[in-house]
């Protein structure tokens, strides 16, 4: 064995919620775990300004702020905090094998994956620089911040019309940014949206921009673009809210372990287990539907108790 080689007996890739949280479990369950932050150390909530929604935090707490207290949490329980990037993975043998930044081989025991998943932007120069001033890809994380103002959703599938409605029952208006002359959304949140007096739905129309002096004023859109008829439209709003889907963390995994269409690991009836014994995944790189901080948190909890379960039963 060469010295680039280290075995762990559980190792967890990611630093979001779940991430941390199993972390910290499985260093009182005496596991020594490894955790490589990833490529966002942290994870989303680096992202968000303001957690008010996380229970023990009446004042609520910035997302930066309370990662760093989770991750105090689990140095001071002797957890093995590292930067890097699961780059490769082989689950085809025990140990499992895990490449870490193209170089650095790890055979683990257990693994708990927690890479997360990352919302999909439009790619619009301006979602960086209003990024927490007013653009937002969570509604029930960021919508308590716009009651009584006018936010605008992008999006046409189920996502966007479960934001735009949540949205509604905070917000003045609501704009749904529709790129196709449609919804594709299922038929019960069309007619939802559609008959909620406070959403106007904007069919047809691109965002291009995005305007304001100390966050978002406004966004500049294009109507019916490449059309004869093509014009462009500003509405002022207070918020934009992207709701285009989140790619799951996953493509190191693709052939390893069973993913759904969508790239989301498989997990059996609400457990952390994955179709490959010794591995589990916790937090939003299994979970499509919820991907809150306090989900993930729990999910981290059950990873780290199922790992500890399965080291004892195999004397690993």
């Amino acid at each position: 064995m060469n010295n680039t080689n280290e075995h762990v007996r559980c190792l967890i890739l990611g630093s979001g919620p779940a991430g941390y949280t199993a972390a910290i479990y499985a260093s009182r369950a005496n596991l020594r775990p490894l955790l490589f932050s990833g490529l966002q150390p942290g994870g989303q909530l680096t992202t968000t300004t303001d957690v008010e929604n996380f229970p023990g935090y009446p004042d609520g707490i910035t997302g930066p702020e309370m990662m760093n207290q989770l991750k105090e949490q689990a140095l001071r329980f002797g957890a093995d905090i590292r930067s890097g990037m699961a780059t490769e993975v082989d689950l085809s043998k025990k140990p499992y094998t895990i490449t870490i930044d193209g170089e650095k081989k790890i055979t683990a025991d257990s693994l708990i994956i927690a890479t997360g998943a990352a919302a999909k932007y439009l790619g619009l120069p301006d979602e960086e620089k209003y990024a927490g001033m007013g653009v937002s890809a969570c509604a029930t994380c960021d919508g308590f911040f716009y009651r009584g103002r006018t936010v605008a959703v992008v999006g046409g599938g189920d996502t966007a019309c479960e934001e735009a409605t949540y949205l509604a029952g905070l917000a003045k208006k609501v704009y749904l940014i529709v790129r196709k002359n449609y919804l594709r959304a299922s038929q019960v949140m069309q007619d939802r949206v559609l008959n909620n007096p406070k959403i106007e739905v904007l069919f047809e129309h691109n965002t291009v921009g995005l305007f304001g002096e100390d966050g978002v004023e406004g966004a500049h859109l294009v109507k019916r673009k490449g059309e004869p008829d093509e014009s462009m439209v500003d509405i002022a709003i207070d918020g934009f809210f992207l709701a285009i889907g989140h790619k799951p963390n996953t493509d190191i995994f693709k052939g390893q372990i069973d993913l759904d269409e969508a790239g989301y690991i498989l997990t059996r009836n609400g457990t952390p287990l994955t179709n490959v014994p010794g591995v589990f995944a916790a937090g939003d790189v299994a979970d499509s539907r919820y991907r809150q901080a306090i989900t993930s948190a729990g999910s981290g909890c059950k990873a780290a108790l199922e790992a500890e379960k399965y080291l004892v039963e195999n004397n690993l």
